[in-house]
């Protein structure tokens, strides 16, 4: 489990996450929303230990991110949005660069990339952007950790690079992971992302799974629009909108709409989820 208590941290004089509490548990894959800004990034560097709080604190299983400790480190693994287009064949870097963790599975990692159509016997160098991300998921993934950190991990990819990348995430990672995709492409990923955490400098607006949010929230894909709704965007065939559920009908969630309802109505929605 790693638990945030209280984290604040600042770049000089100016705040970036305020007083953040957040628990986040074994066996998940939590979709971290927020808008540009609110310190999605920082907070991973924070959780991976690149970082240090200004105050409060990190625990990740009994370790303190900040300190480095191997035993912290070999169990786990930072994906940034960014990454390097090394000057050798993939499959020779990730064997190598693999002896950094002790789990490491090369046959994972081949694995990967074969399911990504990607060819561990090119360039990094000489492969495309969407390429180059792939190789650097297909890595993560191998390493085996418990604690996976990815930053925006669809960007660069193509359709059906993403539709790979979900593949890959579901049938490669372990059922005790825990998993943290920072992600602006929320339409990509709302099918495996649960919970969902959406983040505000502040505040941490939400952290709930789908079956608390729908339990909750109604969202009506119908052609008439509903006087308590919270949320509602105009589609070519009627109308998303978002309203109390207070019938306990069950429907399918629009991570887009949630997160639209969420910044809409920030007080309502942490007092409705508060108890959770």
């Amino acid at each position: 489990m790693i638990k945030i208590d209280k984290l604040s941290f600042s770049y000089g004089s100016v705040p970036c996450l305020e007083n953040i509490s957040l628990c986040l548990e074994e066996g998940k894959i939590y979709g971290l929303l927020g808008e540009n800004g609110v310190g999605k990034t920082t907070l991973l560097t924070l959780l991976c230990g690149l970082k240090r709080p200004d105050s409060g604190s990190i625990e990740t299983d009994g370790d303190i991110p900040y300190r480095r400790n191997p035993s912290f480190l070999q169990d786990q693994y930072y994906l940034p949005e960014e990454v390097a287009p090394v000057n050798e064949r993939s499959g020779r870097w990730a064997r190598y660069t693999g002896k950094f963790w002790p789990k490491y599975s090369h046959e994972k990692f081949l694995q990967a990339m074969s399911l990504f159509e990607n060819d561990p016997e090119q360039k990094m160098n000489a492969m495309s952007a969407g390429q180059l991300k792939k190789t650097y998921i297909s890595f993560a993934l191998a390493c085996n950790v418990k604690h996976l950190l990815l930053d925006e991990p669809t960007n660069g990819l193509d359709i059906p690079g993403k539709t790979q990348f979900r593949k890959v995430i579901m049938s490669l990672t372990a059922e005790d992971s825990i998993i943290v995709i920072s992600t602006h492409q929320v339409k990509d990923l709302e099918n495996i992302i649960d919970p969902i955490v959406i983040l505000d400098k502040r505040d941490v607006l939400l952290n709930a799974s789908i079956s608390t949010i729908t339990d909750k929230l109604f969202f009506d894909y119908g052609t008439t629009l509903n006087p308590e709704s919270l949320f509602s965007e105009q589609l070519p065939s009627g109308f998303i909108q978002v309203y109390p559920n207070t019938k306990g009908a069950e429907s399918k969630v629009s991570v887009e709409a949630l997160f639209n309802t969420v910044h809409a109505h920030k007080k309502l929605i942490k007092e409705m989820f508060s108890h959770e």
